[in-house]
Parts: C-alpha cells; sequence; structure tokens
C-alpha cells in the first residue's frame, strides 16, 4: 500500500496543457493541492489566470496554442526558466471541432485534430524529455480516450487521434524508461466537461452511454485528477507504458 509521502509532490514542477477547465483544471488543482508548481497551458491568457487563482501553490500561467509548434517551442524554455526543470507533464489539451461519418469529414478538421491531439502532445513531450533526460527522472501522462480503444459512430478523427496518442504512450515509455521517464495514459470514459457538452446534452445519446456503464453516470473531472496524482507520484513508480481506463464500468 503507498504511503503517504509517496503521493507527496512538494517542490515538483508539472506542466498541464488544457488547464483553463474540465480535466485539465481539475488535475491542475490536485497536483498543486499536494504540492506541486504547477504551470498552468492553455490559449487563453484570462482564462489561465482565473485558474490559477483557484490553485492553492505556486502557479505558473503559460498562454500557447498546443496546435501551433512555435506556441509549443515556448512552454517547456518559459518552465524552465521560472522553475529550472520539469518534473510531470499533463498533456491533457484536445479538439473535436466536427461531429459525423468519417466519410465526410474535411481535410482541414482532420488536420486540427491531429495538430491538437497528436502533434502537440508529440511535441511536448519531446522537449520536456529532453529536460527530464538531463534530470534523470520525470513522468508524463497523456490524456487519451476509451475511444481510443474502441470506435465511436460520428467521432471517428478523434478516436483514430486518441488511439495515437495510447501508441505514443507506449513508444515514448520503451523508449524512455532507462533514463528514468515514465510514460502513462488515462482513457476516461464520459466525462462532464464543456468539451463533452453535445454528448451529455443530446439525451439519446447520454442515456445510450450511461447505459453501457456498470456505475450508470457519466464521471466528473475531480474523478479523473486522482488517477493523474497516482501516475505523477512516486506511488507508481513501477508503471509506464501503461492505459488507466476509467469510464464508469464501460469496458471490463
Amino acid at each position: 500500500m503507498a504511503e503517504e509521502k509517496d503521493l507527496d509532490l512538494s517542490g515538483r514542477r508539472a506542466i498541464v496543457t488544457g488547464a483553463s477547465r474540465g480535466i485539465g483544471m481539475a488535475i491542475a488543482e490536485r497536483l498543486s493541492r499536494n504540492g506541486a508548481k504547477v504551470a498552468l497551458v492553455s490559449r487563453r491568457k484570462e482564462s489561465l489566470e482565473d485558474a490559477a487563482m483557484k490553485l492553492s501553490g505556486e502557479t505558473l500561467v503559460v498562454p500557447a496554442n498546443t496546435s501551433n509548434s512555435e506556441d509549443i517551442e515556448r512552454i517547456v524554455p518559459a518552465v524552465v526558466e521560472a522553475w529550472g526543470g520539469v518534473d510531470i507533464l499533463v498533456n491533457n489539451a484536445a479538439a473535436n471541432p466536427v461531429f459525423g461519418p468519417l466519410v465526410d469529414l474535411p481535410v482541414n478538421g482532420w488536420d486540427k485534430i491531429m495538430a491538437t491531439n497528436v502533434t502537440g502532445p508529440f511535441l511536448l513531450i519531446q522537449a520536456a524529455a529532453r529536460v527530464m533526460i538531463a534530470q534523470g527522472k520525470g513522468a508524463i501522462i497523456n490524456i487519451a480516450s476509451i475511444g481510443g480503444l474502441e470506435p465511436s459512430p460520428m467521432v471517428g478523427a478523434y478516436c483514430i487521434s486518441k488511439a495515437s496518442v495510447i501508441h505514443m504512450t507506449k513508444v515514448f515509455a520503451m523508449e524512455l524508461g532507462s533514463k528514468g521517464i515514465r510514460v502513462n495514459c488515462i482513457a476516461p470514459g464520459l466525462v462532464e466537461t464543456k468539451f463533452a457538452e453535445l454528448l451529455i446534452n443530446t439525451p439519446e445519446i447520454h442515456q445510450a452511454s450511461i447505459n453501457r456503464a456498470a456505475l450508470q453516470r457519466h464521471g466528473q473531472p475531480e474523478e479523473i485528477a486522482g488517477a493523474a496524482h497516482y501516475l505523477a507520484s512516486d506511488s507508481s513508480s513501477y508503471m509506464t507504458g501503461q492505459v488507466m481506463v476509467i469510464d464508469g464500468g464501460v469496458r471490463y
């Protein structure tokens, strides 16, 4: 059983993308509450500043669009300049601007999804891993989706992008393990966020989703944050390359 000290993140420096609301905000708050310094990343500075006000520990606001490679290049250097290194990276930012059959998906919709959900995390892992390699340790957590484990209609490109995130997690875990860096993934089911409001607020979609879940409900962002805390901490020191499914019992 993990001891309380294994969950202590005091002095650790974390980056959380998509941190202004939803799952990202819940993870940032959980890490901060347990001692981490947290750099909050999202597109809108004002939203990040509002989020930072709600955190109990030291924070850094880093406005950046994680679908833009030039913006991504600024994130890790900003954190290293402020705090001297990076111990935790949480790739949470995601996009799904289209809803419909994959055969009708316009290429610009595909490009937007892949840029935000796959290329952005890939580039940010590269940048953070270089710092972590020099330190000899680090924890990287990617937020995927159960859509990356099985297809869902009308959100096909999103599912493909999250399947890519899952496999990217495994490849980076294999390559970085010998450097003391752990890379794991969380695959949430339906969680009540602005991102998922179409699914939550469409009665037939919502009912079909919760009917599949053993717990017969959708999740809350805080229920994902606990897993991220565990993966960021020493409690998970022998765990890498894994996918934690948190979906209320949709998949067994």
